[in-house]
């Protein structure tokens, strides 16, 4: 494959590295650049490509302004036995995109235009600065400034990393005035921002039968609460062949797991509503704020184009292991439901997952059998306490045949119907019989032999 309008390849990494990513992040749909790849496409490999990734990263971080971090991913490859590197990078929202030194002019801002990277007119730079996205919440203010982050921090500590003093600038937690911003106010200690997990009854929002909310807290925390909820709600179905032993769940794990956190990340958090979901029997319903985010239409969506609407978010949950490329989530949730299964309004976006019907009617037969085994064990268990009490009844009896009712009942720790109901049953197999009246008779046994 050569290079196209959204691939570019390069033999070594050299002084043109910034303007290519800058042309990507200006263009609509973004891009990837290959690093120790020849023009023609063949694997020219790399020497010591751990340090070439970290120079790369260092000079995105450093010589490319608005800041790019959440926005790219720098990943090893082997090509032929050989090491490459590629770059993926997602088009910003806070487009024109420029390198430093340059500033804001031809000559420091960039675009993909076919298979090159051409200067950026200035016209479309000022177009493109005056319909910048300004709600962003890295540039919101924090409704609060009392802000805390133990809990990021201890997530950061088990991911290996030490955020360090200067952790609130280093994960663009900041404004520009040096005051919390809204992403900082999503992953403090305590927010207002609350994500809820409904559960129905049937078919539709009439009968809700349990409602958590998990919120208040690090969006980070509130990301795995969810999570560990719908895992709860997602029971494994077991099928034993000559084979194998297959288990399915009633919705796919992996596909799940990238929905939700794919709600959670580009969801539009400026107008204070957080994603939402909610479980009925025939299925999950994921629905997050913001509709498509702008510039991308839903062909482009459903390609994969990679266009984070908070890259603050991205960025930090990348960092924790619970996102693993640009783009990665929707291909996995493609790859096991259909494009069907995504609604998209102005204001929302709504994915929703069936239960695996097989799953189902698998569940509802253990349910019935297992339900079947629990009577069956249950008259079982009856059967048992009733011989027991015949047999200490005829013990009672054999030592003391003029016991009344009461007696028995007052020695056994029963009550006088259970004693009634056994008599009666030791009278109709013939192993007991009344001679006398009730006040003044006897019980005689008769020998089972």
């Amino acid at each position: 494959m050569g290079e196209s309008n959204r691939v570019e390849y390069k033999r070594q990494l050299n002084d043109g590295l910034e303007k290519e990513v800058v042309a990507f992040l200006n263009y609509r749909e973004g891009g990837v650049i290959y690093i120790g790849v020849e023009d023609s496409g063949d694997a020219f490999g790399v020497l010591n490509s751990d340090g070439v990734q970290l120079k790369i990263k260092d000079r995105l971080k450093n010589n490319i302004r608005p800041s790019v971090m959440g926005l790219f991913d720098v990943i090893h490859e082997v090509r032929g036995n050989k090491d490459i590197i590629r770059i993926n990078i997602a088009s910003g929202s806070e487009k024109p995109y420029y390198l430093k030194k340059y500033g804001m002019t031809d000559k420091g801002c960039f675009i993909r235009v076919g298979s090159a990277s051409e200067p950026m007119p200035q016209r479309m730079i000022e177009e493109y600065f005056s319909g910048r996205i300004r709600n962003s919440i890295g540039k919101i203010r924090s409704p609060r400034q009392d802000l805390t982050f133990e809990q990021l921090k201890i997530y950061y500590n088990e991911a290996g990393f030490d955020l360090g003093d200067k952790f609130a600038a280093n994960l663009e937690l900041l404004t520009d005035s040096k005051e919390y911003n809204y992403a900082g106010y999503l992953l403090a200690d305590s927010n207002g921002n609350s994500v809820k997990v409904a559960k129905y009854a049937g078919l539709d929002r009439v009968n809700l039968i349990e409602s958590n909310e998990y919120g208040y807290c690090s969006l980070v925390k509130a990301a795995k609460l969810v999570l560990d909820k719908l895992d709860l709600e997602n029971p494994t179905a077991t099928r034993i062949t000559y084979k194998e032993r297959i288990n399915k769940r009633l919705w796919d794990n992996v596909a799940l797991r990238e929905a939700v956190i794919n709600a959670m990340i580009h969801n539009d958090y400026s107008n204070e509503i957080p994603p939402k979901f909610e479980i009925f029997d025939d299925r999950l319903e994921i629905t997050s704020s913001g509709g498509l985010i702008l510039g991308i239409n839903e062909d482009e969506f459903f390609e994969g184009y990679s266009n984070p609407r908070n890259k603050e978010l991205m960025r930090i949950y990348k960092d924790l292991g619970m996102v693993e490329q640009l783009g990665s989530g929707l291909p996995r949730i493609l790859n096991v439901y259909p494009k069907e299964c995504f609604k998209f309004t102005a204001n929302f976006l709504r994915i929703t997952l069936p239960v695996n019907p097989v799953v189902m009617g698998r569940l509802e037969a253990d349910k019935k059998a297992d339900m079947a085994t629990d009577v069956s064990s249950s008259e079982k268990m009856s059967e048992k306490m009733s011989e027991k009490t015949e047999s200490s009844i005829l013990q009672l009896l054999l030592i003391t045949p003029d016991l009344t009712i009461f007696d028995i009942a007052d020695e056994l720790k029963v009550t006088t119907r259970t004693v009634e109901r056994n008599l009666s049953k030791l009278k109709k197999e013939g192993k007991i019989v009344r001679v006398g009246g009730r006040k003044t008779g006897h019980w005689e046994i008769f020998d089972e032999k």
